[in-house]
């Protein structure tokens, strides 16, 4: 064999061993209190408070190798830990601690013409795998999701995030240990050797489910080749439509608020459709914001007689960018931007300016996507803004969970029958 071979067959065996400890985990995790749970989710929240200045020099270190490698912009602003992001992440734990546990909760109890009372419980998925990139924060908000759900996890993190990752799973494990939980039951797969990946989305013995978080190229790969169901989101292509009902006061805010309050994030607005009966007394006010904020400007043919802007091509309107460049449309109507919605978004979230009631109706109706919003920017996309505490990611999917995946999202439900002594005739 060679030396590859025998490295795929370590990593295989390595996955395979953290498969089984997460299951045996997962077992007890079902027969915990939330209180347990709870108290775990606190005691993380302590070390990684206790732990913050290691925290930021395995960060730093992270941020210089990403540097030196010329990581884009986006993605450097993704990996970097700052004292406030620690803060938040510490912030989600607690929480996360604070909400409602869906574990065991009951709906639909109804009762039989025969007596049977019949309903479905809230119950973890198992054993969950979530690969992401350059984010270290989602390895708490991952962990602290799956532990209140009940859930154990195995995190594969991005390269970029290494160091950064691994001194937040050694405190996380730490919390969960002092809690009198497993530390099994949060598992960081420790190694950047892509073959991991693989040996993750394919050890049906071992885990449940899949989510994956980042770019296209990596989350087409795992729906292609897991053997695991997957919960993904591909983009996060967002549009806003400024519709000829609205205040373009507010049309202004929300467009600069979409585009601007954070470039890099899955709830960015990529492309603004604007109504051609405002157009004229919106754009060039609005693009000259834009260009000021430092955003580079591509527009159609309408949009170019205008303002002075970048044409826009196909390809723009198929593109996220996640940074500082933004594609503008003048649409004839709604339905026309409906229309542009449905064909080239990604199904993520989409918005809508407007006070007309019936307009708001129908693009609620209308676009096909995650999240619809009326008179917000897309950047209120995100676990928290929802009050779920945090979030796993943002499901595109239509089966088993649409939108934001909190705790809801990473159970299932069980038909319960009680009965007293019945028997079937």
């Amino acid at each position: 064999m060679t030396s590859e071979g025998h490295r795929d067959m370590e990593i295989a065996t390595h996955v395979a061993l953290l498969g089984q400890q997460a299951r045996k985990a997962s077992r007890l995790l079902r027969s915990s209190t939330t209180g347990q749970r709870n108290a775990a989710l606190m005691a993380m929240a302590a070390e990684l408070s206790h732990q913050r200045n290691a925290l930021l020099a395995a960060n730093e270190r992270d941020v210089a190798r990403g540097s030196a490698e010329g990581l884009s912009e986006a993605l450097m602003d993704r990996l970097l830990l700052t004292p406030a992001r620690i803060d938040a992440m510490i912030s989600g734990l607690e929480t996360v601690a604070a909400l409602p546990d869906p574990v065991g909760g009951i709906d639909d109890l109804r009762t039989q013409d025969n007596g049977l009372r019949i309903g479905r419980m809230r119950t973890p998925l198992g054993v969950i795998g979530i690969i992401y990139e350059s984010r270290p924060n989602v390895t708490v908000d991952a962990a602290a999701l799956c532990l209140k759900s009940g859930n154990a996890v195995i995190l594969r993190g991005g390269s970029e995030a290494f160091e950064s990752n691994c001194a937040i799973a050694r405190f996380i494990a730490s919390g969960l240990e002092k809690a009198g939980l497993s530390g099994h039951a949060v598992q960081l797969i420790e190694t950047t050797d892509r073959n991991a990946v693989g040996a993750l989305i394919t050890a049906r013995d071992h885990v449940d489910v899949i989510i994956p978080r980042g770019g296209k190229s990596l989350i087409k790969r795992i729906s292609e080749d897991a053997s695991i169901p997957v919960i993904k989101h591909l983009e996060g292509l967002c549009h806003v439509f400024v519709d000829r009902h609205a205040s373009l006061d507010m049309a202004f805010d929300i467009a600069f608020n979409a585009k601007c309050f954070r470039y890099g994030i899955c709830g960015a607005m990529e492309t603004l459709l604007v109504d051609q009966d405002i157009a004229h007394a919106f754009l060039p006010a609005m693009i000259a914001k834009f260009q000021d904020a430092g955003v580079t400007v591509r527009g159609c043919d309408r949009v170019q007689v205008l303002a002075d802007v970048e044409p826009a091509t196909e390809e723009d309107w198929w593109t996220e960018y996640l940074g500082p460049v933004l594609s503008i449309r003048i649409v004839d109507d709604m339905d026309a931007a409906i229309e542009h919605i449905n064909h080239y978004g990604s199904h993520h979230t989409d918005a809508i300016v407007s006070d007309h009631f019936g307009h708001t109706q129908l693009f609620m109706l209308e676009v096909d996507s995650s999240s619809v919003m009326v008179n917000a920017p897309t950047c209120f996309a995100d676990g928290a803004q929802y009050g779920l505490g945090a979030e796993i990611g943002i499901s595109t999917d239509k089966l088993h969970v649409r939108g934001p995946v909190g705790l809801e999202g990473l159970t299932t439900r069980k038909y319960i029958v009680l009965g007293d002594g019945h028997v079937r005739t």
